[in-house]
Order: structure tokens, then C-alpha cells, then sequence
């Protein structure tokens, strides 16, 4: 009988696998390690350009800290550009309070954000691109609103916003 329950348990241990392991992020749609920007610079010429915050996480792909993104709360109508070369990559009524203190998104601008994977802490991302100039923007994950499901959690030093018109 404790043979029986031990294999039992044995089976079940080695069975079960979190469908979290299996599961994997957002498809990515592009391999910005193999493709050219439209927008080509040196390392100096956007230091030139972009504030020490823009440059270390658009260009070094950093996270700025949560909580402190001038454009956290803004809920004015507009379009958030790359701080880096002005495309345009989100629409303001995409934008959604996910908690976590970064902007966050449910959908982007098609064509104008590039993807990869990063494996930076330990496990798969998908890390998010300007298509435009390469720039580090932020990572999305599965777990956003409807319609899309998706939460694009962007460092906001890396956006600025236009107001509609």
C-alpha cells in the first residue's frame, strides 16, 4: 500500500508542469538584431541629441524607474512619439492604468514598433523597438486589457507626447 501511494505521488510530482513555463509571450513579429534602422547614428551623435535618462534606455535598453515617467498620468488625447526620432508609436485612448508604474498600452501603432527577445533577467521577453531608429522602448506582455489582451509596458523617458490638434 505505501508503495502504491509512493509511486502514485512519484507520477504526479513529475507529472505536473505549470502550463506557465510552456507558455510563451506575444509573438515576436520582427529580429531587430538583424535589421537596419532607417535612422542610423553613432553612439556620440545621440548622446549629442538625447538626455543621459533617453540615451541610457533607448540606446542601452535600461529601465527607467517606476513611478517616475512624466507621462504616467496623462490622460489628455494625443499620440506618444520616440523621444529619439519623433515616430509615432501609441494613441492615447491605447493607453490604460496597468498598476505597475510605467505608461502602458494595449496595441500599437502597426509598423512602427519593431520586436526580439531578450533573456536580460533570466527568462524570455519580448522586448519592444522603434522600427524607425532601434530604440529601446520597453517589453509586452500577455496579460492587458481587452481588445487585444496585451500590455506594452513602456519606459516613458523613451516617448513624448503630441497633443491632438
Amino acid at each position: 500500500m505505501k508503495i502504491n501511494i509512493l509511486i502514485a505521488l512519484i507520477v504526479l510530482f513529475v507529472s505536473c508542469k505549470g502550463t506557465s513555463q510552456k507558455k510563451e509571450m506575444a509573438v515576436v513579429k520582427n529580429d531587430t538584431k538583424k535589421k537596419e534602422f532607417a535612422i542610423q547614428k553613432s553612439n556620440s551623435e545621440w548622446k549629442k541629441e538625447l538626455t543621459d535618462d533617453q540615451y541610457y534606455v533607448l540606446r542601452e535598453a535600461a529601465t527607467e524607474n517606476p513611478f517616475t515617467s512624466e507621462i504616467l498620468n496623462n490622460k489628455e488625447k494625443g499620440t506618444y512619439v520616440c523621444a529619439a526620432c519623433a515616430t509615432p508609436l501609441f494613441k492615447s485612448y491605447t493607453k490604460f492604468d496597468s498598476g505597475t508604474g510605467w505608461p502602458s498600452f494595449y496595441e500599437e501603432i502597426e509598423g512602427n514598433v519593431a520586436y526580439d527577445v531578450d533573456y536580460k533577467i533570466g527568462y524570455k521577453r519580448t522586448e519592444e523597438h522603434c522600427a524607425t531608429c532601434g530604440g529601446h522602448l520597453g517589453h509586452v506582455f500577455e496579460d492587458g486589457p481587452n481588445p487585444t489582451g496585451l500590455r506594452h509596458c513602456i519606459n516613458g523617458v523613451a516617448l513624448n507626447f503630441v497633443p491632438a490638434e
